[in-house]
Formats: C-alpha cells, sequence, structure tokens
C-alpha cells in the first residue's frame, strides 16, 4: 500500500485536467484492500475510487481520499469443451486482457478492443460497442465492502445490468472496491459482425477471425476517437439516448435522416452524436474545451482547459439538444467534486 498526499490529479484523469486529492492510496492485491477497510489504516472521508480515470471529470480538488487500485494478474478458473472461464484484477488495463484473449483464441472481448480503463471499470459502467455489452460474458465480481472490510461476489444477475449502468454505479455506488472480474468466453468460433460499419471494415482486412475484429476496431475507434495521450477525453461524454418509438418515428418526420436502433420493445435508441451534430457543435471550440471534429460525440482538452469549463460546455450542449428535439441528454461521464 502507497499512501500520497496533497497529490496532483493530472495524471489520473483522461481528461487531463489539473486538480488535486488531498490524499491517493494505491492499493496492490485485496489483502490491503481488506485491511484500508476493516479499519487497519485511517482514511479520510469521502471517498472516491478512480481506477485509470478514463470515465470522470474533475471539477475541482477533491478534499478526501481517491483510491487507486493496482490489483494484476489475469488467469484461467475453468473450462469445458465450449467454454472458458477467465478471471483478471481490477487493475489491469482493460486492453491488454482483450489483447491476451485474442492471443489465446477466447472468443467475446474483441469488439470491445481499445477502450480505456481498467478491467474493474467494466462492470461499473457494463461497457459496450460495436454491438457487444460486457453484461453478456461477465459470470461474477468479487468486491471488499468499503464499510466493513468484507470480501463479496456479486453474481451477473446481482449486479443488475443495464445501459452503461449497473448497480455499482447507483444504488451501491461507493459502497465497494472492485478486486476480480470473471469472464465467459467461448472456445468455439462466436464472431459478431452486426454492427455494419465493422462488418465493411473486416472485410477489408480479410477473413472474419479474432485477430482481425480487433483490429478492425481498433481501425475504427482510431479513425473517429483522439488519442488521450494528445488531447485529453474520455470518448463518449454522453449516452445515446433512449426513448419511445413512436416519439422516434415523429422526429423522423420532420429529420429523415435521423438513425435510431431498436432496443426494447417499444423503445429506440438515438444516436447522441448525430443529434449534437445538427445542433452544430462538431468541430466547434470555447477557449480549450471543444468538441472533436471527427465526432461529436467527443469531448476534448486541447490543453489548459479545466474541469469546470468541460462541463460547462456539456451543459451547453445539453440545452441545445433539448431546444432543438426535445431530447435530454445524459452524461456518461461522471462529474466528481461539486459545481
Amino acid at each position: 500500500m502507497i499512501i500520497h498526499k496533497n497529490v496532483s490529479l493530472k495524471k489520473y484523469n483522461s481528461f487531463g485536467v489539473v486538480q488535486k486529492a488531498d490524499c491517493i492510496i494505491h492499493l496492490k492485491n485485496e489483502k490491503e484492500a481488506v485491511a484500508l477497510f476493516n479499519g487497519e489504516v485511517f482514511w479520510k472521508s469521502p471517498l472516491f475510487i478512480a481506477g485509470s480515470g478514463s470515465n470522470i471529470l474533475f471539477v475541482d480538488d477533491y478534499k478526501g481520499t481517491i483510491i487507486h487500485p493496482g490489483l494484476k494478474g489475469i488467469r484461467v478458473e475453468d473450462r469445458d469443451n465450449e467454454n472458458i472461464l477467465i478471471s483478471a484484477g481490477s487493475g489491469v488495463l482493460w486492453d491488454d486482457l482483450v489483447e491476451w484473449t485474442v492471443e489465446h483464441g477466447y472468443y467475446g472481448l474483441e469488439n470491445l478492443s481499445l477502450i480505456p480503463g481498467t478491467v474493474g471499470a467494466t462492470p461499473v459502467q457494463n461497457i459496450g460497442a460495436y454491438g457487444t455489452e460486457i453484461k453478456e460474458t461477465i459470470e461474477k465480481v468479487r468486491a471488499i465492502s468499503v464499510n466493513s472490510g468484507s470480501v463479496v461476489e456479486f453474481t451477473k444477475d446481482e449486479c443488475k445490468f443495464g445501459y452503461r449502468t449497473s448497480i455499482f454505479k447507483n444504488i451501491e455506488k461507493g459502497n465497494y472496491l472492485i478486486t476480480r472480474v470473471y469472464y465467459k468466453l467461448s472456445l468455439l468460433p462466436m464472431i459478431n459482425l452486426s454492427y455494419g460499419a465493422l462488418k465493411d471494415e473486416v472485410a477489408k482486412l480479410g477473413n472474419e477471425t479474432l485477430r482481425n475484429v480487433r483490429q478492425a476496431v481498433i481501425n475504427i475507434r482510431q479513425s473517429k476517437l483522439p488519442d488521450p495521450r494528445e488531447y485529453g477525453n474520455a470518448g463518449s461524454f454522453f449516452k445515446n439516448p433512449v426513448v419511445l418509438k413512436t416519439l422516434a418515428e415523429d422526429l423522423k418526420n420532420d429529420y429523415p435522416e435521423l438513425p435510431f436502433f431498436e432496443d426494447k420493445p417499444g423503445k429506440v435508441k438515438l444516436a447522441a452524436g448525430w443529434l449534437i451534430e445538427q445542433c452544430g457543435w462538431k468541430g466547434k471550440r470555447i477557449g480549450d474545451a471543444g468538441v472533436h471534429d471527427r465526432q461529436a460525440l467527443v469531448i476534448v482538452n486541447f490543453g489548459n482547459a479545466t474541469g469546470k469549463d468541460i462541463y460547462v460546455l456539456s451543459e451547453e450542449i445539453k440545452k441545445s439538444v433539448y431546444a432543438r428535439f426535445g431530447i435530454k441528454l445524459e452524461r456518461e461521464v461522471e462529474i466528481v467534486g461539486t459545481i
């Protein structure tokens, strides 16, 4: 366990905003996490579990303790003739795990290539891309209770996964530190090319193989999304709104090019990026905070934007989309601090 006081948060958030935290605690293993939360180590509240900081926006200094889990290790837990159960520590970089599964010929995670962040964030967010959501492969989640230091395992059903959410993001938010995630993957060929652009990109690369699907996803993401090492960002800033199909059909009468996708019965998912672009935000910049010129769903820190600069821009985007379409956008990025 390593404890730092009065530390800069710049390298702990993918937006690269300059804020400070009273304290950051780095945890290397589950034993340290248990010791921290059962009272053996003092920590100042409030508490925030940051992971790699790829989906958060600090809007002011954090007057409390930030936990940075560094639990590593990927291992095979069980297998049969068709499936394999693997697990990974919450501090493993997500794309390193995806690459590892592809190298070993395990199907299920390849469509989620190049998503930033760590393994621990995947069940919290129920990450998804290109026709796949992580809830399709997660078997269970191992965690430590922040309130007691006890070890708890959540089944897939107990995680209560929804669109970019889970029990860890709503009713149990902040109550558990995820230490390990278990994924059930296929040993048999199982390629998902339901996302049209992905199918086309794989065709350019040749055969429908695990490696080609991963590379196709990487190619698409790199063509649309800025590298956080170059321009601070958190990928998609907003969720794609889910609305009644009747509302989408009414909107399509006024906007024939409006794209939407079937979701649950009677509901459809709209493309938030398209709505934002129609409001004139794509490529627009206010100071050092701006909207990416190739993907309107991405808000970028061009250098010295503060967390509040980025937040204010996101609020203006939400207002304009609501004024034009009557649709309320919801942030995918978590705001940390007081607005």
